[in-house]
């Protein structure tokens, strides 16, 4: 069972791996694996900040570039499953980006650009859709309607059991 928990803004932690994912932070957590959304000159053994593919203690990560490799998205395998995050502020993805995904169990979606996220959810299509905050905090309610997550409780902290064979479940983290 993995757990994602919203730590600040869109920073997402996950922990039930081998290792404890954080998304984004602010600042680098120790004990962690930290995914930067720009490629950091000298970056200590816990950080991700380069596009290109890495494997740490059995977790499987693919940095995408953007804006000639000045902005980074991550899909991460861990427990076999799938998760992509998407940097803030969204990019326009373009279909080889999407290619480099493959088949995504969950997406953490960044709910700023209501047209980049529904090209992203139709395009990759996932059973489980994390909609968070954007990088300045805020969540943007025409993507929520757009998701059918507009009444939809936010929650700090969400416990992905397993993946539903139907439908997708829409989780909103605020």
């Amino acid at each position: 069972m993995l757990t994602f928990t919203l730590l600040k803004n869109h920073s997402l932690k996950c922990t039930g791996g081998p290792m404890t994912i954080v998304s984004y932070p602010d600042t680098p957590v120790a004990s962690a694996i930290n995914l930067l959304d720009s490629p950091q000159e000298n970056p200590s053994r816990e950080v991700i900040s380069w596009p290109g593919e890495y494997d740490v203690a059995g977790i499987r990560m693919r940095g995408i570039g953007h804006q000639e490799g000045q902005r980074i998205s991550y899909l991460v395998e861990v427990d076999d499953v799938r998760i992509a995050f998407p940097c803030s502020p969204l990019e326009e993805w373009h279909d080889s980006d999407i290619e480099h995904l493959g088949d995504v169990h969950v997406l953490v979606l960044p709910a700023e650009d209501l047209k980049k996220c529904q090209t992203l959810i139709d395009e990759i299509d996932p059973r489980v859709l994390f909609l968070i905050p954007s990088a300045d905090g805020s969540m943007h309610d025409e993507v929520l309607k757009a998701c059918g997550a507009a009444d939809k409780e936010h929650v700090k902290e969400y416990k992905l059991k397993g993946l539903s064979q139907e439908g997708r479940e829409v989780v909103v983290f605020g």
